[in-house]
């Protein structure tokens, strides 16, 4: 029998059990995933004490990692680099003790209408700087080649900014947009050319393309501006290093609290990150906010951060426009859901991919789906990563543990629009071989399944202004900050530099 609580004793209705009192911080984080975990990080290192609810199991979002049941190397389940554009996230490895690392000098390949093809070097999201440089040719053909020329010499109005694929393919033809630019950014966003928009994807680019006049002259502008090496780095031992030492910090900090309590703490808190702690409500206690989650928690802190779009809502009571009185006046940012994203990791018996046959992956052009909701290239996955052939490090620890001949290959599946149907081991390893012009299908020794279900929403133009309109009021409401994906963009580099800046206010 359960013992009734002390007569007076606050309640919690749910579960009959007596109400925690609140938990007083300096700062309440809610979401755990890299924005949320390095936004407590920037407010830790600020002498503050900090609490991050996660509502799943684990922190980290689409930064995870995991290790096939035969070979004991963690390798990424998730986001595997970043971008090179800036030191933001080579910084912040660097303060947590971690190596920050260039992939193999390998190209990338691209696949459309049935065939494979290294993709342009000097491109941005696939556009290419010169539109009859070798590379170009043999992935657009002549054809594709003398209709891309024209940018050069059609009048600067003559350009559709509305989505990134209509800017493309009002400049430089449909071939360079549907085999160069679709497979490209469509893999980078999960999202068809057509939801992109150009000043989110590409940043400069517009810019570039009103001083120039031409879009291949602006890419080859941003291309002549960016630092010289890879565009993408990562970490060794895998990106989900970040997440295990972001988390560390933050714990430890906790720790230090405990053992010097301040004045003005009530008790030392229960932990720094805390998971399973689904946020159900929001509330302004005097100039403290509180935040309630459905196990019973309590915490109330001057400063909130909100970095997952599912809590928004929840603020809108006290979030107002600049220039108006009452709260409420701005919309939460509503956007449609992103892809549903399969992750299928292979391990593989194949020496013949010893040679990286396809440098450090393939990206896939979406072919329109037949009468019969087919593939005409008979390939399901839109990206094929061969993770031991781009990542050295991987590839070292990888032969130590399991031999030569054995190699890594990730393919992803899922597109926007529809819910995607997990890929089998043996499907994952048929595509693998179409892709790499290899017989895989018998060469699978061990593989991962990893879903990500779309959580992340893809940069429309009308999405990106409701951002731009929420964020602005957000910056007028005292102790409050947004960020995280959905308001950053895509990638580890606008998150993470979205979320110190986000910050920096509190």
């Amino acid at each position: 029998m359960t013992p009734l609580p002390p007569l007076g004793a606050p309640v919690d209705a749910p579960s009959g059990r007596p109400a925690r009192p609140p938990e007083h911080v300096d700062a309440v984080v809610v979401g755990g995933g890299i924005g949320g975990l390095v936004a407590a990080r920037t407010l830790v290192h600020r002498g503050l004490q900090v609490v991050v609810l996660e509502a799943s199991d684990r922190v980290g979002g689409p930064v995870r990692g995991g290790a096939f049941g035969s070979l004991p190397v963690r390798l990424d389940l998730g986001a595997e680099s970043f971008a090179a554009r800036g030191t933001t996230v080579t910084d912040l490895a660097e303060e947590l003790g971690l190596d920050v690392v260039s992939p193999a000098p390998l190209s990338a390949w691209g696949y459309a209408a049935g065939r494979a093809f290294p993709l342009p070097k000097a491109g941005v999201l696939g556009i290419p700087s010169v539109p009859w440089a070798p590379d170009v040719r043999r992935a657009i053909g002549w054809p594709g080649v003398a209709r891309a020329a024209v940018d050069r010499v059609l009048p600067r109005f003559v350009a559709d900014t509305t989505d990134l694929g209509t800017l493309v393919r009002s400049r430089l033809g449909r071939r360079v947009t549907d085999r160069l630019v679709a497979p490209v950014a469509t893999g980078v966003h999960s999202a068809p050319l057509d939801r992109l928009d150009v000043a989110a994807v590409a940043p400069g680019l517009l810019d570039a393309f009103a001083r120039t006049g031409s879009l291949s002259r602006a890419v080859g502008e941003l291309r002549a501006a960016a630092p010289a090496g890879s565009a993408v780095r990562g970490i060794d031992g895998g990106i989900h290093a970040i997440v295990e030492a972001l988390t560390g910090e933050i714990a430890a900090s906790a720790e230090e609290f405990a053992d010097s309590p301040r004045t003005d703490a009530t008790g030392p808190i229960h932990a720094a990150v805390r998971v399973g702690q689904q946020v159900d409500g929001v509330e302004r206690v005097g100039a403290d906010w509180q935040v309630t989650t459905t196990v019973g928690d309590t915490v109330r802190a001057p400063r909130l951060v909100v970095t997952t779009p599912q809590v928004a809502p929840l603020l809108s009571p006290w979030v107002t426009a600049p220039g108006e009185v009452e709260p409420g006046s701005v919309p939460v940012p509503a956007a449609e859901a992103g892809a549903d994203i399969w992750l299928a990791t292979l391990l593989l018996d194949a020496p013949e991919l010893d040679d990286a046959p396809r440098g450090s992956g393939i990206l896939v052009a979406p072919d329109a789906e037949d009468a019969a909701g087919g593939h005409p290239s008979g390939v399901r996955a839109k990206a094929l990563t061969h993770a031991t052939a781009k990542w050295p490090w991987l590839a070292d620890r990888v032969r130590a543990a399991a031999g030569p001949g054995v190699h890594v290959v990730r393919l992803s599946y899922g597109r926007i629009g529809a819910a995607t149907e997990p890929p089998s081991a043996e499907e994952a390893a048929r595509d693998a071989s179409a892709l790499l012009g290899v017989d895989l299908t018998d060469r699978v020794r061990d593989h991962l399944l990893q879903r990500w279900d779309g959580s992340l929403p893809p940069p429309t133009p009308a999405y990106r202004a409701q951002v731009a309109a929420f964020t602005a009021a957000v910056g007028h409401t005292p102790g409050l900050a947004v960020t995280g994906g959905w308001v950053a963009g895509t990638g580890l580099a606008a998150i993470v530099a979205h979320a110190q800046a986000a910050v920096a206010a509190l």
